[in-house]
């Protein structure tokens, strides 16, 4: 297999750039971070979580808030985890971190069948340390390195498999109400991530339990996606896009529209449905094409 073209630096400039309005915008768009918070960037030693301490780091100093970054890594003790490159790597970056070490390895390998995937009870257990680590260590934003690719699996995830037009949200509150999650990854393509990881070098830490398995779904709805934008370039924006213009009165959720007292206005809508006129509807379809009538 040939080697990859190395980028140039006006290239790798310009992906930079990206990188940090994208991860800017987000933050702006969600109100993720505010003055005098204290941010803990969870580190799993994947590119995702590399980029995304890369990037903020990058932002805290120009941003017009001031904010602290805490580093922390969750240590489940997988057999053969090189438990010495994320502090040595964070110790260069001159940033405070935290390794918390428990091993959910164990309990995930003794309750989850063989064969079955792990991903659900591995995330529920890693998701109350992480709460607990955020108490401990007085972070008022707790931020995860998920990217747009990871959210459009999501949503294409929940409608085949869960029956629910749900997503992944850029900002959530913890169901005890005690934490603020944010992800300010959300507006970046995962190819770019991998580009900046590339070149930056960084230490990635394969995962040896969940990213093994070959059976996930989301393993293989990413495939799909992939498959899409190598055949449409494009479309995966425009599902992204998607998520940020829903029009409740166009799908079929009687809680979010009242479709039963729906009542004649008299009011021209601006999304609402438009009589057929097959005279507009040629002409706007070809300029000079008249239909012929009966």
């Amino acid at each position: 297999m040939s080697a990859q073209p190395m980028e140039t630096d006006r290239e790798i400039h310009k992906l930079e750039k990206r990188l940090c309005r994208q991860v800017g915008q987000a933050i702006v768009d969600f109100n993720m971070i505010e003055e005098g918070d204290r941010v803990m960037v969870c580190m799993s030693g994947g590119k995702d979580s590399y980029g995304m301490l890369d990037i903020l780091l990058k932002l805290r100093e120009r941003a017009p808030v001031s904010f602290e970054l805490i580093a922390v890594n969750l240590d489940q003790k997988q057999p053969g985890f090189p438990e010495h490159v994320l502090p040595a790597y964070l110790k260069t970056q001159g940033i405070p971190f935290h390794i918390e070490n428990q091993d959910t390895y164990s309990i995930v390998k003794r309750v989850i069948p063989e064969g079955k995937t792990m991903c659900s009870l591995c995330s529920r257990l890693r998701r109350g340390i992480l709460y607990r680590v955020a108490d401990e260590l007085g972070a008022t934003k707790i931020a995860l390195g998920h990217h747009r690719d990871d959210i459009l699996q999501t949503f294409v995830l929940n409608m085949f498999f869960g029956g629910k037009l749900k997503g992944m949200p850029p900002k959530l509150v913890s169901d005890d109400g005690r934490h603020i999650v944010i992800r300010p990854m959300a507006n970046v393509a995962e190819r770019d991530l991998a580009r900046w990881a590339a070149h930056r070098q960084f230490p990635i830490i394969p995962c040896t339990l969940c990213g093994s398995q070959d059976n996930l779904q989301r393993k293989q709805v990413g495939l799909m996606l992939q498959e899409w934008e190598k055949k449409h370039p494009g479309r995966l924006d425009n599902m992204f896009n998607a998520l940020h213009k829903v029009v409740p009165s166009h799908l079929m959720d009687g809680t979010l529209h009242d479709f039963k007292g729906l009542k004649v206005t008299g009011v021209p809508s601006d999304d609402g449905d438009k009589a057929f006129d097959p005279e507009t509807f040629a002409s706007e379809a070809r300029p000079g094409l008249r239909v012929v009538k009966a």
